[in-house]
């Protein structure tokens, strides 16, 4: 199966759900919250530096839920200052 590309958008928003997820992470070491999650400290690292920009739905809150973030947050942070790229490129 051959995944299609990402767009510049998805790719944005892959950045800036990492940023957020690493500001929220603050001094705790990758390590600790990707093991209070349950998932890998490879797998963390890759969401934020935005090399997985589309992860999971789960894995997304299980991270938020150990960082104390709310999905309406992480969603927010999301779509900051996408909305007008989206009604550009329409």
């Amino acid at each position: 199966m051959v995944r299609t590309p990402l767009t510049p958008w998805e790719r944005q928003r892959g950045e800036q759900l990492g940023s957020l997820l690493r500001e929220a992470r603050g001094a705790r070491s990758m390590v600790e919250v990707a093991a209070a999650a349950g998932l890998s400290a490879e797998t963390l690292r890759k969401i934020e530096t935005g090399r997985a920009p589309t992860p999971a739905f789960f894995t997304v809150a299980a991270v938020a839920t150990v960082l104390g973030l709310s999905l309406d947050r992480v969603a927010a942070a999301c779509v900051e200052g996408l909305e007008e790229e989206v009604r550009l490129a329409g």
